[in-house]
């Protein structure tokens, strides 16, 4: 099954940070289309963009945003996919503003936090979704597992 995932970054600043969703996806054959939009300078983008995602065959958002870090929030409001927030660092205290922006949302919108510059297990935590219902996914995520064990 072929799976595709948009990967939004609020800033191309944030481009080495988010580095490791795209690379995660793939290494599980899942397209990472990244892209920068910002919240709070793009918004309009952003909403016609997520409004239409499930229509254009995203099957999950990503979104990684430093400080105000609003961008998975907004995203979340017009889609009713999977929306994963990485709260960047950076700024006068080093993401824990970001951590906070992102994973305080109202009831009836959420968003899936990880940690602070947790890229890798955003898109980790995407495929285990998409697992769900792909028995390779499952296997692949197995074999992973695996070769994370100490030796």
């Amino acid at each position: 099954m072929a799976y595709k995932v948009a990967v939004l970054m609020g800033s191309p600043n944030d481009g080495e940070k988010m580095a490791p969703v795209a690379a995660t996806l793939e290494r599980y054959g899942i397209e990472a289309d990244v892209r920068v939009m910002s919240a709070h300078r793009s918004p309009a983008l952003v909403s016609a963009f997520v409004a239409g995602a499930r229509a254009d065959g995203y099957s999950a958002i990503i979104c990684g945003a430093g400080m105000a870090a609003h961008l998975a929030g907004a995203a979340a409001a017009h889609t009713t996919l999977p929306v994963v927030g990485v709260p960047l660092s950076g700024g006068a205290i080093n993401g824990w503003d970001s951590l906070l922006a992102t994973v305080q949302m109202p009831k009836g919108i959420p968003v899936a936090t990880v940690a602070v510059d947790g890229a890798m297990n955003a898109a980790l935590l995407v495929v285990q979704m998409l697992a769900i219902s792909d028995p390779a996914l499952v296997e692949a995520l197995v074999e992973h597992r695996a070769e994370m064990v100490p030796r």
